[in-house]
């Protein structure tokens, strides 16, 4: 493989080191995706039991001390750069790893081992006037390129679901959190080797120089989807310049909207879970509307809880005016507030007059992400669920919940906000195409 640097038989670099000048930039990457495709064809008839066989490793992996250790030490790596180079607070909460969230990934990795396995499913089934019988089965989509920013557990999410659903994956995270990915690829030549599935079904790019994305986004004679995970700008960047099919997630603005009988004490623990839980990612409430008719009794309550835990509150005049009342702490909104994912402790806040003005502000300046109502009238919430148009809409429960690992998915390799293929939380069947298995006795066509 030409390159200068050290490398694992997965393709990817020695746990903890730095990105380096490779020789043949773009021969690296089309070797890689040429092994990837041989990889694929390997895992699209894998037997189940070895697909969980390696997953299984690598959880008992993720979980060694020694190999525990070093992950972390390779994020402390990555989480001083970010500091040195000025990263927000919630920018570096993204790239943190603690003994705890590695515990969370060895479940998630468990998870999806326990999950049926979706190659093979059958979709459906018809037996024509002329005898011809027509099987559709689920099969994987082929080779999966992600590419992605700065979430650490990516790595081990994308690979464990393109693993369990037949599909050879290669990976390409951002300089970010270089190291901590480079940790995490390290354990999976014997995880895989474990179960004796081939070293090239997950493979990570060993350099976060920009002319391997370049390339590996044209190379759609061996790669048959890219999933892009990051800012709106890397997104948009992979979808204008790939000719491979892409699968996007833009921006998380997500909704909560408090409805005239919200009940005032779901409303304010819904609302500053969806907002303070973690507020750097994208199923993060950054938007708060409430009914004109109950926003005296519920917004002060409401503004109080998110205020104590240090959130800043944007509003818009009539909200302001109620929180000036209570002299709670906020600013004015701009128009821009309305229709930005603040990816922080900040939360635009808006008086609506009805159901029908809130689900058409959510349409109009959401991104089709996670939204929540909170109310106790039925009519009212089957209403908003049937009018906002996103991936996951909610009754009386967090946003946050829109999440592979809480769909029960194991894990996910991205929310979609597309309308074709896949949406919301991607997990195995998300990652499966079909093909149709047709048995005859002879038959011809006239």
């Amino acid at each position: 493989m030409p390159s200068n640097e050290t490398t694992t038989t997965a393709g990817a670099p020695a746990a903890g080191a730095a990105t380096a000048p490779v020789a043949d930039l773009a021969g690296l990457v089309l070797a890689m995706a040429k092994r990837a495709r041989a990889a694929s064809l390997a895992l699209a008839t894998a037997a189940t039991a070895r697909k969980n066989a390696a997953l299984l490793e690598l959880a008992r992996r993720l979980e060694l001390p020694a190999d525990s250790d070093a992950i972390l030490a390779a994020n402390a790596r990555d989480l001083a750069a970010a500091r040195e180079n000025g990263l927000a607070a919630a920018q570096i909460d993204r790239l943190t790893l603690t003994p705890a969230r590695l515990a969370h990934l060895a479940e998630s990795v468990r998870q999806v081992a326990a999950l049926p396995d979706p190659v093979g499913e059958l979709l459906d089934e018809t037996t024509r006037p002329n005898g011809l019988r027509i099987r559709r089965v689920r099969v994987p989509i082929g080779v999966i390129g992600i590419i992605y920013e700065a979430r650490p557990n990516v790595t081990i999410d994308c690979a464990i679901l393109c693993l369990k659903s037949g599909n050879a994956s290669i990976l390409r995270g951002g300089k970010e959190i270089f190291h901590t990915n480079t940790a995490f690829a390290a354990l999976l030549p014997a995880a895989l080797a474990h179960a004796g599935l081939p070293a090239d079904a997950v493979q990570l790019i060993p350099t976060t120089d920009r002319a391997a994305l370049n390339t590996l986004l044209k190379l759609d004679n061996h790669i048959h989807c890219i999933i892009p995970r990051g800012g709106e700008s890397l997104i948009r960047f992979v979808a204008e310049n790939a000719t491979i099919p892409v699968i996007k997630h833009y921006n998380g603005i997500c909704f909560v909207y408090l409805d005239e009988t919200a009940e005032p004490a779901m409303a304010e623990a819904v609302t500053v879970n969806a907002k303070t839980s973690r507020a750097s990612v994208c199923n993060a409430a950054e938007q708060l509307l409430v009914h004109r008719a109950a926003a005296d009794t519920l917004l002060p309550r409401v503004a109080r809880a998110l205020v104590a835990r240090k959130v800043e509150l944007r509003c818009d005049p009539a909200s302001a005016a109620i929180l000036a009342r209570g002299q709670i702490p906020h600013t004015a909104a701009t128009e821009a507030d309305y229709r930005t994912e603040f990816l922080a402790p900040t939360l635009a806040v808006r008086v609506v007059d009805t159901l029908d003005e809130a689900v058409a502000i959510i349409n109009r300046d959401g991104s089709a992400h996670s939204d929540a109502i909170i109310t106790r009238d039925e009519t009212a919430a089957r209403r908003f669920l049937a009018g906002v148009d996103s991936s996951a809409v909610f009754w009386n429960a967090s946003t946050r919940f829109n999440d592979g690992f809480e769909f029960g998915f194991g894990a996910e390799i991205g929310i979609s906000t597309d309308r074709l293929h896949a949406r919301g939380p991607m997990g195995l069947r998300e990652l499966c195409s079909y093909k149709f298995l047709v048995e005859g006795t002879g038959q011809v066509r006239v």
